[in-house]
């Protein structure tokens, strides 16, 4: 095969994400939610965000694959494949909370090789690609030169994925000794350490279509990322300035699967 336009498929992910928004902004805070079988909400707006992303993608590139939070996986050659979350943050979507995201990663080799992190209530789209830096808005964008713990401020997850993980003590510690420990959970989180004002996130018990974006995005914007091996075939993520992943770190026993 040869080799990927990537700027070009960036190009092609923005138009996706813009796609998505046509469904999810006109059905904010007008939406029913359902129950899905492993517990998770789920809505309209789901489903058809992540059909439009699909359709958009397919116009450009045909023979890729596609693995989605709401339709599974569709394989018909061993080839690239795009990785979607056509809304992040169901949950506060759900609850009119306007800090939901939409996620696009591509896979090379099962490589995240570019992601996109769509925030429409805030109209800001971070994308970037491997070797291609990261971008808010057109414009480049950074993790925060801060590296004292003290200053920095940390996010996390959800707290009781940190128990489903085996790290509870990690976030009592944190909690403990962070003094600017804040919750901006989901993607919302990812984005705001790719612009500098969270200086580095640790998020628990993610599925791929929640990390694959961020493993690429972090990097690229200048900062570390280490991806860490959990239980029920999840993965977990600390990023951001790389002086504050190495601090936090310390906090935390899950063995680590890849850093980039």
């Amino acid at each position: 095969m040869a080799k990927l336009d990537l700027e070009a498929a960036a190009r092609t992910a923005r138009a996706a994400a813009e796609a998505a928004r046509t469904e999810t902004l006109p059905r904010f805070r007008a939406v029913d939610v359902e129950t899905k079988d492993d517990g998770s909400p789920v809505t309209e707006a789901d489903r058809a965000a992540e059909r439009a992303i699909r359709s958009r993608l397919a116009e450009d590139f045909p023979d890729f694959g596609f693995l989605g939070e709401e339709y599974g996986e569709q394989r018909s050659v061993d080839g690239p494949c795009w990785v979607i979350d056509p809304i992040d943050g169901t949950i506060g979507f759900s609850r009119g909370i306007p800090l939901f995201t939409t996620l696009i990663a591509l896979l090379e080799d099962n490589e995240p090789v570019l992601g996109l992190i769509d925030c429409p209530s805030l109209d800001e789209c971070f994308v970037g690609w491997r070797d291609g830096g990261c971008w808010r808005n057109g414009v480049p964008c950074q993790v925060t030169p801060e590296s004292d713990l003290r200053r920095a401020i940390i996010s996390h997850g959800d707290p009781f994925c940190f128990e489903l993980a085996g790290e509870e003590a990690a976030f009592a510690r944190m909690a403990r000794e962070v003094p600017l420990l804040r919750g901006y959970t989901d993607a919302f989180g990812h984005a705001q350490v790719l612009s500098g004002g969270v200086g580095a996130m640790v998020d628990m018990q993610l599925n791929l279509w929640d990390a694959a974006a961020t493993q690429v995005l972090v990097p690229e914007a200048g900062g570390r990322c280490l991806t860490l091996a959990q239980p029920n075939q999840k993965i977990g993520l600390l990023f951001g300035n790389p002086a504050l992943v190495e601090q936090l770190q310390d906090f935390l026993t899950s063995e680590i699967l890849e850093t980039r």
